[in-house]
């Protein structure tokens, strides 16, 4: 199978936690710290950290120190790669899947 296939659904698993899309939300107002993004929810600092554990795993969220505290924000390029994916996945193009050349050889349609 193709590697855009599955990287793609290991974001799109990332991207199925309602918490991981509110924060990914926050984000693209601009960089936020750790300490801000805590208090939009009812879960704990670890419980934060594994969330942005996930999305920087799957690139869509980049982190810097300062002090103590993490601060995060969007990962531009590959959050511009995801939505490129998903149109590319509901547009018909020249390069779409079902004009590849292997044709099925169904003989009942």
């Amino acid at each position: 199978m193709d590697k855009k296939y599955e990287i793609n659904a290991k974001i799109f698993k990332a991207l199925s936690d309602p918490s991981r899309l509110k924060i990914l939300d926050m984000l693209s107002c601009g960089e936020k710290c750790a300490c801000e993004i805590l208090e939009s929810f009812d879960f704990t600092q670890p419980t934060l950290s594994h969330h942005m554990k996930v999305l920087m795993e799957c690139e869509l969220v980049k982190s810097r120190k300062e002090g103590l505290w993490s601060y995060y924000c969007l990962d531009s390029n590959n959050t511009g790669k995801l939505m490129l994916f998903l149109m590319g996945i509901f547009t018909d193009t020249d390069d779409c899947i079902c004009k590849q050349k292997n044709k099925h050889n169904c003989s009942e349609c």
